[in-house]
């Protein structure tokens, strides 16, 4: 496994030899990294090939997001190999600290991605509130998401670091010490702290909402808002669903280890056995967000048929709504469909 701390799950195989998990994961894996170098490639070029001017900030954001995943995405082939082959590691130390790098660097972005996101929709929903509608938030200054995206790969890439100082095809004894204290920090910095950000950026925004949307907000920007809202409340759902088993699972054995915490024997015994399959849920979140975005968001779904040339399904489906929806409708509705999120 290529995060800090894993290794002291490691137990002699006769112990936790599972052999079904010999061919379903690298099936799996290979699954996630078809499904998630096409999804986060199209989410990318859909973001970047539009026009900068009508670009949104959590679209820079969430551009940001799809980089990471497809970053950690390629390396799943190695992964896929390394559990086919019983948990060995064939491909020597300097891929093994590569790509244990890009897993962790993946974890951290995403995370303060989504947490940048969190902030950037508190702040474009929770201040603009109390007043007129005005400045629409995709009007504010584009300098301060560059320089937050900036501090947020040099923040995850040192984070990361230690996988490219520490960690190799085997861990020393002396070094579990040392392994175990970074998996805890990982955990901390990583989920638990962009986390409680989101989830104190949702409660704000939630209680304004409920106080003010019908009061301040035109009916059809508040709708808009509430649409991206929903978007990135489900990406954090499904951040926080998919990384808790596995950080569960890794630090109740990690507690375990270094004498704090105290676990029956078939815990024990079911810890190794399940971790594999939290990792590989783990890495499942790297391709669920563009089905995400496609689900959730009208514009991208828009947008993304234009970039593959499919005008004709574009057009057919504008017509299918226009045909449900009164004239009045259809003259305030339909121009939205490409444009609006």
């Amino acid at each position: 496994n290529p995060f800090a701390g894993a290794d002291l799950l490691a137990v002699p195989e006769a112990e936790t030899d599972w052999e079904v998990s010999f061919s379903l994961l690298p099936v799996l894996y290979m699954l996630v990294f078809v499904l998630g170098l096409s999804g986060n490639g199209l989410v990318i070029f859909t973001v970047w090939r539009g026009p900068p001017g009508k670009r949104r900030s959590a679209d820079t954001y969430i551009g940001n997001l799809a980089l990471a995943d497809l970053a950690f995405v390629v390396t799943l082939p190695l992964w896929a190999a390394y559990t086919a082959l019983r948990f060995h590691w064939p491909f020597g130390s300097a891929l093994c600290k590569l790509s244990s790098y890009l897993v962790l660097l993946n974890m951290f972005a995403s995370a303060f991605c989504l947490g940048c996101l969190s902030f950037e929709r508190y702040l474009a929903i929770v201040h603009a509130l109390p007043r007129s509608v005005g400045r629409p938030a995709s009007a504010r200054p584009r300098t301060s998401t560059l320089l937050s995206l900036v501090a947020v790969w040099l923040l995850a890439g040192l984070l990361a670091l230690p996988a490219l100082l520490l960690r190799n095809t085997r861990t020393p004894r002396e070094k579990e010490y040392w392994m175990a204290a970074l998996s805890l920090s990982t955990t901390a910095l990583g989920f638990v702290l962009p986390l409680l950000l989101m989830t104190l950026c949702y409660c704000c925004i939630g209680a304004t909402v409920s106080r003010h949307f019908q009061q301040h907000v035109r009916k059809e920007e508040g709708r808009q808002r509430r649409r991206l809202l929903r978007i990135i409340v489900t990406l954090v759902a499904v951040f926080a669903a998919c990384w808790f088993p596995f950080h569960l699972l890794k630090n109740l054995y990690v507690l375990y280890w270094v004498g704090v915490l105290h676990l029956p024997c078939s815990w024990l015994e079911l810890i190794p056995r399940l971790h594999p399959y939290a990792t590989c849920l783990a890495y499942i979140n790297s391709c669920l967000n563009p089905f995400l975005y496609a689900f959730f968001d009208s514009r991208f779904r828009a947008q993304c048929l234009l970039l593959l040339g499919l005008r004709r399904a574009l057009r057919a489906q504008a017509g299918s709504v226009s045909s449900t929806l009164s004239g009045q409708t259809q003259k305030s509705e339909l121009p939205s469909l490409g444009t609006k999120v």
